[in-house]
């Protein structure tokens, strides 16, 4: 099946500025050009579109991107690099959830913190921050307990 940038695009939410980008750039080789040169995508295209975004979610550079794809082109003598690679990226991708995973448990803390608040009117209560805490370990407890069940 084909596809025009703008299916794409909106297939894959990614602007139309970034495909061109990603052609321009070389990371698109493959894509085909009808007699008008308007770019035509296939589902080989759309499937590299989908690894370049998820590379580019795990902070890896356009550049990086572009050696991957040069290595898939080389075949079976280049496995050993990609598999490195994506091991680095699935160390890379576990780091930033944790960072991320961080940030949210301490967003969960404030806002049930000044949802009590809310509610008590003040922030000035002693055991404000002792009640939150028990509430977001109940919360945590909870969420460990159903994830387990299903």
């Amino acid at each position: 099946m084909t596809y025009s940038i703008g299916e794409v695009s909106e297939m894959l939410e990614i602007p139309i500025s970034t495909l061109r980008y990603y052609d321009k750039k070389g990371l698109l080789p493959l894509i085909e050009r009808t007699s008008g040169n308007i770019r035509v995508f296939n589902d080989m295209d759309v499937r590299w579109l989908n690894m370049i975004e998820c590379l580019k979610n795990t902070g890896m550079e356009l550049k990086e991107i572009k050696t991957f794809f040069e290595w898939c082109e080389k075949g079976d003598s280049t496995i050993d690099q990609r598999y490195e690679m994506f091991l680095e990226r699935k160390r890379e991708t576990e780091q930033q959830i944790a960072i991320l995973q961080k940030s949210l448990d301490l967003i969960n803390y404030k806002c049930e913190y000044y949802h009590m608040a809310k509610e008590a009117g003040t922030t000035n209560i002693p055991e404000l921050n002792q009640n939150c805490k028990k509430k977001i370990e109940k919360q945590r407890l909870y969420q460990d307990a159903v994830g387990d069940s299903e």
